[in-house]
């Protein structure tokens, strides 16, 4: 029984049922994180929910529809009031109630805009929250992307490592039938040696593909906005509909594309806005005016018009400001149509490419490097081969193995970025 200095025996229980305790706490702890693996689907679920740029882009629509609310107002009336004809000299100067002329006014100010201007104004504005929405759109589309190619990328880093580990478990028992077979006079020291040297580049190499995954998995905890320890499921088959779908429904779902056409509306009512600006707007004026003594009160209306002199410098350029404006905004439309198709059909090559190379390696290099551990293996067996030619062979197999792996990474990513480069019509624009 090992000595305790300085400590009496009747501490040591209380000390280690509170060291039992606190390792059951992190075991709990331990066991809970491992409980709760993440899918695809609850990383897009749980990223959605939390991304902050999202939520950035939910506020400018918020703010965009508040004014889309003003922009159909008549503006606020002006209460006016003062004094009019006060006399400066004389026996009456800064008196009031005894000149005739001397009176005080109040009254009120209205500018007049029509209803045909307001309900331009309210389309216009009205469009702007369209093209926030589409604003939305994009971050949605991004943070889906995004979210999708990290979580692929942990997935793979997960599988990665399960054959490292699976390599690691074999060079062990390499090992240690080396060690037998040295102690049986059937293999050298040289092979023992081997085998170790061959046991801890393994080792290192399952280190490496650890940390490749735990930079994964950080890059998960981005987006998702919560620690993520680990991933689960398998990486959906790298098909997609996009490039199947017809211009006018990818005009509606593909964001590039939806900001592309909301620019063309707001340029639109911009202009219907300009051209309604060719007409003055009036402004009313009503005053009441009180005189002192027996001087009869008064009232005043008015109306102010303003005098379109510059039309043609001034109004008529700005119509023509924003007529080019949306001659810009069609022919940026244009090209981004172009962009997005051609991007579309270059993924799908890509993709389409993909697919064919995992099925040539997947018949054709993994059953070869499956056939050559076993004829290595047989050879060393039957003493003809060596423990060097044994390794090499199990190390080509893991090497084709991670070359598929690597490739069906690849093609994933591939698919992610065609595949959520669109939201779901769900979430569009007219939803």
């Amino acid at each position: 029984m090992p000595l305790t200095i300085g400590t009496p025996s009747c501490r040591r229980a209380p000390l280690r049922a509170h060291s039992l305790f606190a390792a059951l706490i992190l075991a709990s702890a331990s066991a809970y994180a491992q409980e709760a693996p993440v899918t695809l689907d609850a990383a897009l679920q749980a990223a959605t929910d939390r991304s902050a740029a999202m939520g950035a882009a939910q506020a400018s629509v918020r703010a965009s529809s508040e004014a889309a609310v003003r922009a159909g107002q008549l503006p606020d009336p002006m209460l006016k009031a003062g004094v009019d004809n006060l006399p400066v000299t004389g026996q009456q100067k800064f008196t009031i109630g005894q000149d005739f002329m001397t009176m005080r006014r109040i009254g009120i100010e209205q500018e007049w805009v029509s209803g045909d201007k307001r309900r331009l104004r309210s389309a216009l504005a009205n469009d702007v929250v369209d093209r926030e929405r589409a604003g939305y759109l994009a971050q949605l589309a991004n943070t889906r992307q995004q979210t999708a190619a990290a979580w692929l990328n942990a997935v793979y880093a997960k599988k990665a490592v399960s054959l490292q580990q699976e390599l690691v478990e074999h060079m062990t028992h390499e090992l240690d039938a080396t060690k037998a077979a040295y102690r049986g006079a059937k293999a050298t020291a040289a092979d023992v040696t081997q085998a170790r040297t061959m046991l801890a580049q393994t080792q290192d190499q399952l280190l490496k593909a650890q940390q490749t995954l735990q930079t994964a998995l950080i890059g998960l905890s981005r987006w998702t906005a919560t620690s993520v320890s680990d991933v689960t499921g398998e990486p959906p088959t790298p098909q997609s509909y996009v490039s199947s779908l017809p211009p006018e429904e990818l005009g509606e779902v593909q964001p590039v594309l939806v900001a592309a056409s909301r620019d063309i509306a707001v340029a639109d009512a911009d202009t219907a806005v300009a051209n309604s600006n060719r007409s003055p707007n009036w402004t009313w004026e009503v005053a009441y005016q009180q005189r002192g003594g027996g001087f009869s009160n008064m009232v005043s209306v008015g109306v102010s018009i303003p005098l379109p002199i510059h039309r043609k410098n001034y109004q008529d350029r700005d119509a023509a400001e924003k007529a080019e404006l949306g001659t810009k905004a069609r022919l940026m439309y244009e090209d981004a149509q172009r962009q997005v198709e051609a991007d579309i059909r270059t993924r799908s090559a890509t993709l389409a490419s993909g697919r064919e190379r995992i099925t040539n390696l997947t018949r054709s290099l993994l059953p070869a490097a499956e056939q050559r551990v076993q004829l290595a293996t047989a050879a060393y067996k039957a003493g003809t081969g060596s423990l060097a030619e044994t390794f090499a062979a199990r190390r080509a197999q893991l090497d084709a193995e991670l070359q598929v792996l690597d490739l069906r990474r690849d093609v994933s990513q591939t698919w992610a970025q065609l595949e959520y480069q669109v939201v779901p019509a769900s979430m569009s624009v007219s939803q």
